[in-house]
């Protein structure tokens, strides 16, 4: 991304980056010996260091103008060839980043320009190159380091691909077929849909849609779902452009479904992951003792939250990082059984546990749920039957780092009532569903549901504190009564006793609207005490209208998708896309998934089918955002172990992993260097640094899954 200079480059802002008489100012870490010996900075980096911070070069007193851009290059050197961060940020804690860069260092030397806009003014802002976490010793050397004013902001322009976008997996073979053409004609285009060979077997004109506000582009619709027939290698062509290939059929989503379910197995806390059963994932057991870590089996509180110790092993790591959070995990677990309770179908998923008689899908969730269970107060402590919010690093951790390596400590972080409706609910629907293979894990799931209710009732607003965000998320939410609705909706659905069958009549919830064009995730979970007592057999004396209501907010979802020039169900206010949109657009599609169940209506599996398509690239950037699916697709989403763009000897992210798609508020350096002032559509980059835009969740693969697995059981019907 290199940015071109403006004809008059202003001042230079470092005194010595040439090394012709030595290297002062330069500064590096005690675990670093700087030699400028040769007319370039070299310096020997040891092995065994955990985080890229561990080993820094540095460059303190920069001034930076707000404002004002800024190129800043250097020449550098690796032996061997490693990957390196290049930063300018705040010297001092936050550590604010304006510039941050992820140069390949080679073994001949590469010259690397970035370009950067100053988001302030700052007298002594500082130039770090982090050089540690590497297992192995390496070294390396820099020289003619310059950073100047003046320099041509940088135009990010992302590789769209042909104007044609489609999805670039495949349509089923009595579904839908829609795609999408960028263009600037306003009148209907003739479009030909041609097979592997090249011959067309279809035509039709376009219907035009004029200007997307999620895009800012000018678009056209190509339906051609009349043409039914089986076959690889399609391609639609339009207004002078072909479209990536797809597929017509059926398999791919029940592939699709097992590889998003088999995510989770390589996300697991406290177990080895087995190279025969992941080959190029298998790792060491994370969060064991084992040093350098510290473990999860016994684990304190944060200073003054409680006097005991814990043992929290297991679970799945929550994203990108080495954080357990119960919210999170809640909403994950809970749609992982509902996925099984709406079919009872059960794929091979090739994990530790297969061939034990119990479905692959709930050994899976099991692992989750039996780490929310030791997430639960103790009796006779304080706060009893209430569980802890989250546990993870007491400080943040850097990039790459597999789990067995983190060496910092583990703190249990306060309980909160969100948390504990979270095990109460996932409890509650545990004890039906492992019912009928373990009776003594349901019953213990169904004490530990009931003990969780009555606690949170007896402390109903004990909230996550929001400034409670170093080293994890704070997952922070000063509402719980929607939690308070789906917990009492698993609780009644799994006893019929008439305390939850009052609750739930009683909960605002209940009769609200709670269809929110932005969809539901682990803060909104109303959404699912209402999807529960619609899909699941029950006593509720209004049933008949808590199903009408399910149709009722699956008709407001479709109307949007119709009205959505690339045919989402998904239209935020103000026109700005969350965090996680891609997981808010699926859970929309799960309502649609349910009306279908409950009604048979083709129009709400067509919605579906439509919802995919754009997951899996008919989209502004004509991408899949689903690892391993389609021709272009997302594949360096933000994670400390599917690290492949920052250390080679790392794999990307599994097939079937999600990413959380576009984010207009593109909170990280990197998204915020290359896409200020994107449409929401264009919100997204495809890069290991962009937390804000490109992290993977369990609790976004959980929606995923769902639909796949929705799909897959339709088949070509």
């Amino acid at each position: 991304m290199a940015g071109a200079p403006a004809g008059a480059e202003g001042p230079e802002q470092i005194s010595n980056g040439t090394f012709d008489s030595g290297h002062a100012p330069w500064w590096a870490t005690g675990n670093l010996t700087l030699d400028s010996s040769s007319g370039q900075l070299c310096a020997d980096v040891p092995g065994g260091t955990v985080n890229p911070w561990d080993a820094i070069i540095g460059y303190d007193n920069v001034p930076l103008v707000a404002g004002e851009t800024y190129a800043f290059r250097f020449f550098g050197t690796a032996t061997p060839a490693k990957v390196g961060k290049a930063l300018i940020q705040l010297p001092v804690d936050p550590y604010t980043q304006y510039l941050s860069a992820s140069p390949e260092l080679s073994v001949s030397g590469n010259d690397y320009t970035y370009t950067f806009t100053s988001s302030v003014s700052l007298p002594n802002a500082q130039v770090a190159f982090q050089i540690g976490g590497s297992a192995d010793p390496w070294r390396i050397c820099l020289d003619n380091i310059s950073l100047r004013g003046g320099a041509e902001p940088e135009v990010y322009e992302p590789d769209t691909g042909p104007r044609v976008r489609v999805n670039q997996v495949g349509y089923l073979l009595h579904g839908p077929k829609k795609a999408t053409v960028v263009t600037d004609a306003t009148t209907a285009l003739p479009w030909q849909l041609k097979n592997a060979a090249g011959r067309t077997v279809a035509a039709g004109t376009s219907t035009p849609r004029g200007v997307d506000v999620s895009s800012g582009q000018n678009v056209q619709t190509i339906d051609f779902s009349g043409y039914a027939r089986k076959g690889s290698g399609f391609a639609l062509v339009a207004d002078g452009e072909t479209s990536r290939p797809f597929d017509i059929g059926s398999d791919f989503y029940e592939r699709l479904r097992l590889d998003a379910l088999k995510f989770y197995y390589t996300q697991r806390s406290g177990i080895a992951i087995d190279d025969a059963l992941r080959p190029g994932y298998g790792r060491p057991a994370g969060h064991v003792g084992v040093a350098p870590n510290q473990g999860d089996t016994s684990v304190p509180c944060q200073p003054g939250v409680c006097d005991y110790r814990l043992d929290v092993s297991g679970g799945w790591y929550d994203a990108g990082d080495h954080g357990k959070y119960v919210v999170n995990g809640g909403i994950s677990v809970h749609q992982l059984m509902s996925t099984y309770e709406r079919s009872r179908t059960a794929g091979s998923l090739s994990i530790p546990e297969t061939g034990n008689r119990v479905p692959d899908i709930l050994d899976e969730a099991r692992w989750e749920q039996e780490f929310l269970l030791r997430m639960q107060v103790p009796a006779g402590r304080p706060h009893a039957g209430m569980a802890h919010h989250k546990i993870h690093d007491a400080a943040w951790t850097g990039l790459p780092l597999l789990p067995h390596l983190d060496p910092q400590p583990r703190e249990l972080h306060p309980v909160s009532t969100a948390a504990t409706l979270n095990l109460a609910a996932t409890a509650a629907q545990a004890a039906r569903v492992f019912k009928p293979f373990d009776k003594r894990f349901a019953q213990r799931n169904l004490a530990a549901a009931k003990a969780a209710w009555a606690a949170a009732k007896a402390d109903p607003a004990r909230y996550a504190d929001p400034a409670d965000g170093v080293g994890g998320g704070a997952y922070n939410d000063d509402d719980v009564t929607d939690e308070f609705y789906w917990a009492a909706a698993e609780l009644y659905i799994t006893t019929g006793e008439r305390e939850f069958r009052d609750a739930i009549l009683a909960s605002p919830h209940h009769t609200g609207d709670i269809w929110r064009d932005r969809g539901f995730d682990w803060g909104h979970t109303a959404q699912l005490g209402r999807l529960q007592l619609a899909m699941l057999p029950n006593k509720l004396p209004d049933r008949h209208r808590v199903r009408a209501s399910v149709v009722a907010g699956a008709d407001r979802y479709l109307a949007t998708q119709r009205a959505h020039p690339y045919g989402i169900p998904y239209a935020p206010a103000e026109n700005t896309y969350d965090w996680g949109s891609n997981n808010l657009i699926l859970n929309n599609a799960v309502v649609l998934a349910a009306a279908y169940d409950l009604t048979h209506k083709d129009r709400y599996r067509d919605g579906v089918l439509e919802t995919m398509d754009y997951i899996l690239g008919r989209n502004a950037l004509n991408q899949s955002y689903v690892t391993g699916y389609g021709e272009v697709a997302s594949e360096n989403q933000h994670s400390r172990w599917y690290a492949n763009q920052l250390n080679p000897d790392l794999p990307n992210p599994p097939r079937g992993t999600l990413s959380g798609g576009p984010n207009s508020s593109i909170q990280d350096p990197v998204a915020q260097q290359k896409l200020q002032g994107c449409a929401p559509q264009f919100c997204y980059i495809d890069d290991i640094e962009s937390w804000s835009t490109n992290e993977l969740t369990i609790n976004w693969n959980a929606p995923l899954a769902w639909i796949a697995a929705f799909v897959a059981d339709r088949g070509d019907r």
